[in-house]
């Protein structure tokens, strides 16, 4: 089969289009996936927030900027929350389409 001109540009951008596709769904993919790793990591676990950690540096800084304690909402608390419970469905919802935005952006 030959294409011509317009054709061939046709099939190339359906291609793109396509590759773009993927791409978007696998960076958001590894967003939803990496971020509880993540998390975990800089100390935000399933069993609260681990000593010595990043975490921790981050809630001592949080408890002391607010006179003692964390305050409820915060930053801290999110994801001390996150790390304990693991995403809900409409976050794993926002970073997915976070993910597909941010590799659509970086593809063009």
């Amino acid at each position: 089969m030959h294409f011509r001109g317009n054709e061939t540009e046709t099939q190339s951008e359906n291609q793109q289009k396509i590759m773009l596709g993927i791409a978007a769904a696998a960076t958001a993919a590894v967003a939803i996936v990496a971020a509880p790793v993540v998390l975990g990591v800089v100390g935000f676990t399933s069993t609260g927030i681990a000593s010595g950690s990043i975490a921790a540096s981050m809630m001592s800084s949080a408890a002391v900027a607010n006179g003692g304690g964390v305050a409820a909402g915060s930053l801290v608390a999110l994801l001390q929350s996150v790390g304990a419970l693991g995403l809900s469905v409409g976050t794993k919802v926002v970073l997915g389409i976070g993910g597909a935005l941010v590799s659509t952006i970086f593809a063009r």
